[in-house]
């Protein structure tokens, strides 16, 4: 009798190095230092009178020559950002004012805390008395309206990553600089100085920026020497002999790459990690993504003879280690928007090369091999699938995910090659995209998308249209007719796409003048020189010198507004059971709700301060304390009256029928399809417009962990959410009212249109750990993703884990220190989640086959 094959193989156990590399990770307590910020201010007091971008060079050769040299214990593959473990560095030059508003609170505050010593404050402080005035940031401001700034003010949109930091969201050529090293980069830039016709007007830009690349690159070379001295200068103090001799092959690695082509595939990835190190240092760039580091990785290991399978997977670990160890602060309403240390450096496996085959390789798997040996945030993790893309690849993906880390995500050829192709991408190029930061698609190392551009808030946008134009007492928009005015949808969808005109109008005005601020004072050479083709045309990054030039702002909000739309079509036009006025004042009145009490009674639950004063009433006003009969009391009072004095019941009677309303998540065509023109008017109102680079914006539909924090902005809705109750995340339906399984609400989110949305969608699903068990469980969880990419969506994540184990994380976070879930567009540990972001991850709907 023949055996049956099992799909489930598991994975192997990580080295005892790899544990000691982890625990540095967990055990660290993030720091803020103050060498960057020094040396930069120093290069900059002493540049003044030089064009930016030989500012710039000069800036990243100080940098480079004296940041101070650190190898860690146990490291094979080395270079680190900062001394101390998972910590961080500063970067003035974009904002500062509120890194010294935050120097007492930073350790304490709720999201994202970090250390700062009182002598790195002190240095601090000293170096931003140069900076009033002369930073990116302070000319964005010069450059936008009141009324813009008004519109961020008012949470309708925010252009924060940009706005405050440096440029990132961009996939460099790995692959170059591994053929050719930092020293063929210099070989091209000087002969590109030699062909320069010096009669052409732009002689004088590209001589300048040629000269830029020779100085960076040189400095950058010398940074990999100080590693090679500093291996050296350990390795003669080294008694271990094993020690001693890996410090010896790591001096040798960092003597030869970079600055040339590698050889061996440890080279290969200390060249990788090199660049990665070197890019978050010239511009502390948000989402500085590896791309498709199975493609560019695996020559090297079919090439090298000499290396066991067991040692390329220790260092393949150890890669995913340093990931780790880079760490980015915010400023503390951000860090809220970002909750969980996220630094979004994307790395990508599987999907198919550049002429249309499959790409899946021995180093795709290793990358799962890795994920399961580590199990920290970092990287975010993602496959690409495809109608070629082998069971064996997506079995051993969904292991991945049942080890309940959040990743990977899982992204659609089928959808974002044709997407990206209609924004102009060649074929070869889309077919050869990768994924950077959440979920943005990009042709590698040939684009500059500016993702991630804002934050936009369709359900705040949603909000001024019912009342007007108002936010508030403020006419913030244009004066349209109210709701109460409205006899028909067609009603409402004119006023609504006259107020996303305006804000969508102002939203790109914030932009462009981000924009400009960027290409005026830090173009990036170290980075321009691996982007296509910023070489051939002696332009950075910042100045268009990519091939393919986007902006990307993304939306949330979009279920929220769906469903708003759908509520007042049912109840107050089809059904008339709700007049608008009555709707009008519940809305005004938040549903007779106190403040403090939107979150609970958005899943439906009266508050403890409500079920106090219920019970209180029920025994003052009776004699019995009857326990059988204090329950239905305690309930009908609570329905009488809200739970917080006269007049409520009739509000709180308005929401549940609101509430009772079919919602997006279900695949009910009526309710889906409004959600769907909810999105596509925001959609097609972005891509109307272009940016100083001479690119397109492109729509995207993500919320990183914003649909929390900007919910606070947002006033009650016809779904019968209350105020300030936290937003749908992304193109998820809302929290909870997906009840029909997994494979009706993913038909729900495929209706969304994702081909115009090609800055990336982002869709989460929460299962419980018993649903993907076993390989009849693997099945069905390769099926389902093949079911809901065959019906166009993009992009699909996933949490396995059961809600009692969040709770319990909640309550002892000390024990459960290691346990990664799924944000938004990334993973973190849950214990460092701010408490609300913990308990949006909670109340997601949980999902069984």
């Amino acid at each position: 009798m023949l055996q049956k094959m099992m799909i489930e193989k598991g994975f192997t156990t990580p080295t005892d190095r790899v544990i000691r590399l982890k625990n540095q990770i967990l055990n660290a307590r993030p720091h803020v230092e103050s060498e960057r910020a020094v040396l930069a201010t120093e290069a900059y007091k002493a540049t003044e009178g030089l064009p930016a971008i030989l500012r710039r060079a000069k800036v990243a050769e100080k940098i480079f020559n004296e940041l101070p040299i650190t190898i860690r214990d146990d490291e094979l593959v080395v270079g680190s950002i900062t001394k101390n473990p998972r910590s961080t560095e500063i970067c003035p030059e974009f904002s500062f004012d509120w890194v010294e508003k935050e120097f007492d609170t930073m350790a304490t505050r709720m999201a994202d805390p970090f250390e700062i010593p009182k002598e790195t404050a002190a240095e601090l402080h000293e170096a931003f008395k140069y900076w009033p005035g002369k930073t990116t940031s302070d000319l964005a401001t010069s450059y936008m309206s009141k009324k813009t700034k008004d519109c961020m003010a008012n949470g309708v949109f925010t252009v924060g990553n940009y706005f405050f930091g440096g440029v990132g969201h961009v996939c460099v050529d790995y692959g170059k600089i591994l053929a050719i090293g930092f020293r063929g980069v210099i070989a091209d830039a000087v002969k590109k100085l030699d062909e320069l016709d010096q009669m052409d007007p732009s002689y004088i830009k590209k001589q300048q920026f040629y000269n830029a690349i020779i100085i960076t690159y040189n400095a950058a070379i010398n940074f990999a020497h100080r590693y090679a001295d500093k291996a050296e200068e350990l390795a003669r103090t080294e008694s271990n002999p094993t020690r001693k001799q890996e410090l010896q092959q790591i001096a040798q690695n960092c003597r030869r790459v970079p600055e040339n082509g590698a050889s061996t595939f440890w080279e290969a990835c200390q060249t990788m990690w090199f660049i990665q190190c070197m890019l978050q240092i010239e511009s502390s760039g948000h989402s500085i993504s590896p791309g498709r580091f199975d493609q560019y990785m695996d020559p090297y290991l079919q090439a090298d003879t000499s290396i066991s399978r067991e040692f390329a997977q220790e260092l393949v670990d150890c890669i995913w280690i340093k990931l780790n160890d880079v760490n980015k602060t915010r400023d503390e309403v951000s860090a809220q928007a970002f909750a969980g240390y996220a630094v979004f450096q994307n790395l990508c496996v599987g999907g198919q090369t550049s002429d249309g085959l499959d790409a899946t390789n021995d180093v795709s798997y290793m990358c799962m091999e890795a994920v399961a040996h580590v199990r920290l945030p970092a990287p975010s993790f993602s496959i690409r699938v495809w109608q070629g893309t082998p069971d064996e690849f997506l079995y051993r993906a969904a292991e991945v995910v049942r080890l309940g880390l959040g990743v990977p995500a899982v992204y659609n050829d089928e959808v974002i090659i044709p997407a990206l192709q209609n924004r102009g991408v060649a074929l070869a190029d889309a077919r050869d995209y990768g994924i950077v930061g959440c979920v943005e698609p990009q042709a590698i190392h040939k684009t500059e998308g500016w993702h991630d551009a804002a934050f936009f808030n369709v359900a705040k946008v949603l909000e001024i249209t019912l009342n007007g134009g108002k936010a508030g007492d403020t006419q913030l928009g244009p004066v349209t007719s109210g709701m109460t005015s409205w006899t028909s949808l067609d009603d409402f969808y004119d006023a609504f796409q006259t107020q996303m005109a305006f804000f969508v109008k102002h939203l790109v005005e914030a932009d462009n003048c981000v924009d400009y601020a960027h290409a005026e004072r830090a173009p990036l050479p170290f980075l321009s020189a691996m982007v296509d083709d910023c070489m051939g045309s002696g332009k950075s990054v910042q100045e268009g010198g990519a091939i393919y030039n986007f902006t990307g702002p993304q939306a949330f909000g979009v279920a929220d507004t769906g469903d708003s739309v759908y509520a007042m079509k049912k109840f107050v036009f089809d059904e008339k059971s709700l007049n608008m006025a009555d709707l009008k004042a519940a809305l005004d009145a938040n549903f007779g709700l106190a403040a403090g009490a939107s979150t609970a009674a958005a899943n439906g639950e009266p508050t403890e301060e409500q079920v106090y004063a219920a019970v209180r009433k029920v025994l003052v006003n009776s004699s019995s304390t009857d326990m059988s009969t204090l329950k239905d009391e305690v309930y009908r009072t609570l329905s009488a009256n809200g739970g917080n004095g006269a007049g409520e019941g009739k509000y709180e009677s308005i929401r549940r029928m609101l509430d009772s309303a079919p919602a997006f998540g279900n695949d009910i065509d009526d309710v889906d399809l409004i959600a769907r023109k909810c999105a596509q008017i925001y959609c097609k109102e972005v891509e109307k417009y272009t940016n100083p680079r001479g690119g397109q914006f492109q729509a995207g539909i993500y919320p990183v962990s914003a649909n929390v924090l900007f919910g606070k902005d947002v006033s009650a809705l016809p779904d019968g959410r209350p105020a300030k109750a936290p937003l749908a995340d992304g193109v998820s339906p809302r929290q909870g009212k997906d009840v029909k399984g997994p494979t009706a609400a993913a038909n729900s989110v495929a209706k969304l249109d994702h081909f115009i949305a090609s800055n990336g969608t982002l869709y989460n699903q929460k299962f419980l750990p018993s649903a993907l068990a076993g390989d009849g469980g693997l099945k069905n969880f390769a099926s389902l993703v093949r079911s809901y990419f065959d019906h166009k969506g993009m992009h699909v994540q996933f949490n396995v884990i059961d809600r009692q184990t969040l709770l319990d994380a909640q309550k002892d976070p000390e024990a459960h220190r290691d346990l990664v879930v799924r944000v938004a567009g990334y993973s973190a540990q849950f214990v460092v989640l701010a408490k609300e972001v913990q308990d949006d991850i909670i109340s997601r709907t949980e999902q069984t086959f």
